[in-house]
């Protein structure tokens, strides 16, 4: 009589390449321990999931938000993107990607052309599960609105 064996294979979940962006206004000692606990913040967020694989930490630390061209660290996550590199980005808020609705939009759309997901931690918004760029706009606008009038108030 021939032995059956029963083998048992779990379906690995697909690795998911995942990168965060981090950006702070000013390189105050605040802003600069806000940037040091958003690094670990998301370090340990990726690795709680077990087919999480961080690839990088994209960031900018003493730039504005106002405008994506001076903004480094979110050209070359851009570039990175174009290249295959990563799945999945991580950031604390709208805000902290873009304060200009235009900029937000585009890089969003950007990303989502190259076939990656944006996933904003403060507003619980996965662009991949987003039915329409609505709430995005809106949160959008709100960010940059923020940011004119802070920028008023200190002039």
């Amino acid at each position: 009589m021939r032995k059956i064996t029963k083998t048992e294979t779990k379906e690995k979940a697909k690795e998911v390449k995942v990168a965060a962006y981090i950006r702070v206004s000013t390189k105050s000692l605040e802003q600069e321990n806000s940037f040091i606990n958003q690094k670990e913040h998301f370090e340990r967020l990726i690795s709680k999931h077990n087919n999480w694989k961080l690839v990088k930490i994209y960031s900018d630390q003493g730039v504005s938000g106002t405008s994506i061209d001076k903004i480094e660290g979110l050209q070359e996550l851009i570039k990175d993107s174009e290249d295959k590199n990563i799945d999945l980005v991580v950031t604390k808020s709208i805000s902290r990607l873009a304060r200009n609705t235009r900029d937000c939009l585009s890089i969003v759309r950007k990303l989502q052309e190259l076939g990656l997901a944006l996933y904003f931690e403060k507003e619980n918004i996965n662009t991949q599960s987003m039915d329409g760029e609505v709430m995005l706009t809106i949160l959008s606008s709100l960010a940059e609105d923020e940011s004119r009038s802070h920028s008023k108030n200190i002039k």
